[in-house]
């Protein structure tokens, strides 16, 4: 006999800040499976109200007085964290009391997670599957042991390893991390992360899903049109925060020594004023900037008006990259440093794809230059195939796929 397949439960503890290629996610997968659950601690963001709108069932806030009492201490936590933060700022302080408020964070995630999971629990007891989109890199079983219910969890890079109190919490809960399977974006993230936890279960698997929203000519077009670029000239955009990993140091040296005219389109938060100042007194550059965070509307415009979207990050960055996933779905072609062994495999030998060498402006200025003459084709339909990418409709019965595999392999150990 059929059986009519239960909700997917997504939680997303981020889904109330705006941008980010976490909340299209989201919303992918929301509409991919219409029973589908969404759980999002502090609400939606403006950015998601097509998430809103869509049939999926919604729980921004606690459900259940234990998910409120964990919910209530994960809020303490992060007030201890902040507080502890502006309090220890000093590089005067020892290392270990600078690290302590970052430790204090990972417990609030946890303590987070846990009340997101008691909420899934009381309101999709028979899910299809119970996944954590955006899941702290530490504590994995006190949060499935504190939920109270097996999960998958996405852990997309490792950027606060545990001090002693938190590996000690780790270790009480050590049996509950065979409740977990952890979805990791790359082998280099799954390589981090089974280094720091050798008996939690993990799968190396894409986060970013193709929505099949595809780039118009008449998107670009408009696009063109509202940041008065003409026809016949070059842009490329550089999305996202320039975060420490992101090698602007690079594109600021390359900029510089340009030969040909470019128009650089900027969309982001956080952006360093001082080195937007200084690209807007280059003589061959044509600066257009868009402070972030953005709606998605927003920031298809910025992709459709650039001839490329160019990504640098520094040596040995090896986590999923959002914005070379969102120019492969959009349609973008892509000029991108050689950061990562594995990235760069699969884009050699592609007509979209321009490489060039990590922390190397020379030839990152060559190649912008070539924009004017050569630009790259742009990819087509199979493009998110060639980095890993699935559709949306493809990851969700994957992750309800996992999640039955790990609710078979609980029910053995059982027995």
């Amino acid at each position: 006999m059929n059986t009519v397949p239960g909700p997917l439960v997504l939680i997303e503890p981020y889904a109330h800040r705006g941008g980010g290629h976490h909340q299209r996610t989201l919303t992918a997968l929301a509409a991919a499976w219409p029973k589908s659950l969404v759980v999002a601690p502090d609400g939606l963001s403006e950015g998601l109200s097509p998430l809103a709108r869509s049939v999926a069932r919604i729980a921004a806030g606690p459900t259940g007085p234990t998910a409120g009492i964990l919910l209530a201490a994960a809020r303490a936590a992060e007030r201890v964290s902040a507080a502890g933060q502006r309090a220890f700022t000093s590089r005067s302080w020892p290392q270990g009391i600078r690290r302590a408020p970052h430790q204090v964070t990972l417990l609030a995630r946890c303590l987070t997670e846990a009340a997101c999971l008691r909420t899934a629990r009381r309101l999709a007891p028979r899910a299809a599957a119970v996944v954590i989109l955006s899941a702290n890199e530490a504590l994995h079983g006190v949060a499935a042991l504190l939920g109270g219910v097996p999960h998958l969890r996405f852990v997309h890079e490792v950027v606060t390893t545990e001090d002693h109190p938190v590996r000690l919490l780790g270790r009480l809960a050590r049996r509950s991390e065979r409740r977990v399977i952890a979805l990791l974006p790359t082998a280099d993230v799954r390589d981090q992360v089974t280094a720091a936890f050798p008996h939690l279960r993990g799968e190396v698997r894409p986060f970013a899903v193709d929505d099949g929203r595809r780039l118009t000519d008449a998107e670009r077009d408009s696009a063109r049109a509202a940041f008065t670029i003409p026809g016949d000239a070059r842009a490329v955009c550089l999305v996202g925060g320039w975060w420490p990993y992101k090698d602007i140091a690079t594109i600021d040296a390359a900029l510089a020594r340009l030969t040909t005219p470019l128009h650089v389109l900027v969309c982001g938060i956080p952006l360093d004023d001082a080195v937007l100042d200084r690209w807007h007194q280059l003589p061959h550059v044509h600066l257009h900037t868009v402070p972030g965070p953005v709606a998605e509307e927003v920031l298809r415009l910025v992709y459709a008006a650039a001839d490329a979207a160019l990504v640098a990050r520094k040596p040995g960055v090896g986590k999923e990259s959002g914005l070379v996933m969102d120019a492969a779905r959009l349609g973008v072609p892509l000029i991108v440093s050689a950061h990562d062994h594995e990235l760069s495999a699969r884009l050699t030998g592609q007509p979209w794809a321009r490489l060039f060498p990590s922390e190397d402006p020379d030839t990152l200025a060559k190649t912008l230059d070539k924009l004017t003459t050569k630009a790259p084709a742009r990819p087509g339909p199979s493009a998110p195939a060639a980095l890993g990418m699935y559709p949306a409709a493809e990851q969700a019965a994957f992750l309800a796929d996992t999640y039955t595999r790990l609710r078979r392999h609980l029910t053995k150990e059982r027995r």
